[in-house]
């Protein structure tokens, strides 16, 4: 192409274009080389205008500049900034040291970018139209910026290691042939991974990626409706996952923000699966506003998560699963309108510390939420939750809890010991209602000493007993650990040796039924 004192020198190649050359003269300027028209309908580079030659530079002479290009001019640093360019060819940098700082705007690739193993300090691709990004293992010592592009055939950063943020701020991002929008598995970004507003057709693949502050896909749309739209097992993020909305009136400057109240804004959308499994958040993950499209087979998988805040406050899913089975959460803030109905949410080995419900959650929504990841019974989550109540000084709600646990357990034994389970709830609802005990014990004791007012009772033995009393009577009957020296002495005949039966049976009942609900209060206690 030129020898190479031609180079050193910096002289012109004879074999460019004049796009070419114009670049080349750019590049040694460290300046914008623009070629963009002045119409937007023109510079669209995902339009279907046509770019001439004009506007046209081979790749190879792209990757010469960036690899050995020429020298600065005096007093310049070289870079390539390109505007409105197209590049024809493939743009293969992969293994390559890149020194220069790059950046292109409103650019038209006309196949794939390789930048797999290569390194940069900085790389900006802002709104450029691609075939396909392959950077599996790239290496950037600063950032990685992808706003507004179009990728045709998707993204490849598996294993790629961003120095500081990585930004897909309103790309849109098509399915390669194996079904997958962006791979980026093994991922390790420095600071911010921002996907805001981001379309995403395809699965996302995030799987064992390090993000070194927060994730944000605040107001993106997810789609992949027959598998997983998001699969990132063992993520790693030090601060916070946002799936909550964005503002629309300027992403640009509201970007990283919570919309502030009154902007018009875009939700976050998932059609298909999410798997976050075995997850590690810092401060939280929040689904404020949250929208999940989902089959019957397809889950928001929660599994073995840790994380210090979990804001579950999206929409409530049609359909598809909520799984929380393992997950370790310290603060769970939700709405009682997100959760999903029996038989969608599961919740075994679910561990929170604390319940902040935003919006009214009474008790007994509160027990409906445990009762629909439990359509089998289980006592775990009426246990998690019973104790986070007693814990923020709720023992009553926490003792309604623990009654519906019972009540539920109860369902799923035999009949004879289920007749008992009843008895036990009636009488002293399984002794986590402690009063009603004195309550039929009053009952009984008043209605016994009305019957036995009227009864024939002679004495057994005349002149060896005590004045006839019958309250102190039923109540001696009622009483079988306790003799109060009346049962003994009078002896009953016909109906009311049955009656006195009967109260003595209905007094074992319930001291029996008493003492088992003591032992179990006792014990939980």
């Amino acid at each position: 192409m030129t020898d190479g004192a031609g180079r050193r020198a910096g002289e012109v190649p004879g074999d460019l274009s004049a796009a070419e050359v114009g670049m080349w003269q750019a590049f040694r300027n460290g300046s914008v080389y623009d070629l963009r028209a002045g119409d937007t309908v023109v510079d669209d580079p995902h339009g279907g205008h046509p770019w001439g030659p004009e506007r046209t530079v081979r790749a190879r002479i792209v990757c010469w500049l960036l690899l050995d290009g020429p020298p600065a001019l005096d007093g310049r640093v070289a870079s390539l900034k390109l505007a409105g360019v197209q590049i024809a060819d493939v743009l293969d940098l992969a293994g390559g040291a890149v020194e220069p700082y790059l950046e292109m705007r409103g650019c038209r690739f006309e196949k794939e970018v390789l930048l797999p193993e290569a390194r940069f300090s900085t790389v900006r691709l802002v709104d450029c139209a691609i075939p396909r990004l392959e950077a599996a293992r790239l290496h950037t010592e600063g950032d990685l910026h992808l706003p507004r592009c179009r990728f045709h055939h998707g993204v490849r950063l598996t294993d790629a290691h961003i120095g500081t943020d990585l930004l897909l701020n309103q790309s849109v991002v098509h399915r390669d042939r194996r079904g997958n929008s962006l791979s980026g598995d093994g991922l390790t970004v420095g600071q911010d991974l921002q996907a805001e507003l981001l379309e995403s057709y395809g699965e996302l693949s995030l799987r064992g990626a390090k993000v070194g502050v927060s994730l944000s896909l605040r107001g993106s749309r997810l789609s992949n409706p027959y598998g997983r739209a998001l699969n990132a097992p063992q993520l790693t993020v030090e601060r916070t996952m946002y799936l909550t909305p964005a503002a629309l009136s300027n992403p640009l400057l509201t970007s990283g923000r919570t919309p502030a109240h009154g902007t018009r804004v875009q939700r976050f959308e998932c059609e298909g699966g999410i798997r976050l499994d075995d997850g590690r958040f810092g401060d939280a993950v929040d689904f404020e506003e949250a929208r999940f499209t989902l089959h019957d087979d397809q889950e928001v998988s929660l599994r073995r998560v840790q994380v210090s805040e979990l804001r579950f406050l999206g929409r409530r899913p049609q359909r598809g699963r909520i799984v929380l089975n393992g997950a370790r959460v310290v603060t769970l803030i939700d709405r009682a309108a997100s959760w999903p109905g029996a038989g969608q949410l599961q919740m075994a080995g679910f561990q929170y510390e604390y319940l902040v419900p935003r919006g009214p959650f009474p008790p007994a929504r509160r027990l409906q939420w445990v009762a629909a990841a439990t359509p089998e019974y289980s006592p775990e989550p009426y246990e998690r939750l019973a104790l986070v109540l007693r814990d923020s000084g709720e023992d009553e709600e926490a003792r309604a809890v623990l009654l519906a646990k019972q009540r539920h357990r109860r369902e799923n034994l035999p009949v004879a010991v289920k007749l008992w389970g009843y008895v036990q709830d009636w009488t002293v609802a399984y002794g986590y209602r402690p009063g009603r005990a004195a309550l039929w014990m009053a009952v009984l004791w008043a209605a016994a000493s009305v019957a036995f007012s009227h009864a024939d009772h002679p004495p057994l033995k005349t002149g060896e007993h005590p004045p006839w009393n019958p309250s102190l009577f039923a109540l001696d009957l009622l009483l079988p650990v306790i003799d109060l020296g009346q049962a003994g002495f009078w002896q009953l005949r016909g109906g009311w040796q049955w009656l006195s039966a009967v109260v003595i049976l209905l007094g074992w009942i319930l001291v029996t039924a008493v003492t088992a609900g003591a032992t179990r209060l006792l014990r939980r206690g």
